[in-house]
């Protein structure tokens, strides 16, 4: 088991947090924990987009790079999410 820590944020963000974890039934410390371990980081999201190019047999360039972030941005943008 790990250290515990803090982690300073707003009041507003802590209720918000304290709402979703008694939603899912868990705790924040939880809930952070799953979100953390859910969100990619950059090297971890440009690793799995070279490994699905190889899949599909496609080079991976910065052309295709750049056109696979535009297809999410436009995914993200069609879900009402804000695009990274």
């Amino acid at each position: 088991m790990s250290k515990p820590t803090s982690i300073k944020t707003s009041e507003d963000v802590r209720d918000r947090l304290r709402v979703l974890a008694e939603e899912r039934g868990t705790t924040i410390t939880e809930l952070l924990e799953e979100l953390a371990s859910r969100e990619l980081t950059h090297a971890e999201r440009e690793e799995r987009a070279v490994e699905a190019a190889r899949e599909l047999g496609v080079e991976y360039s910065e052309q295709v790079r750049q056109a696979g972030q535009d297809a999410w941005a436009q995914i993200r943008a069609h879900q009402g999410g804000a695009a990274k």
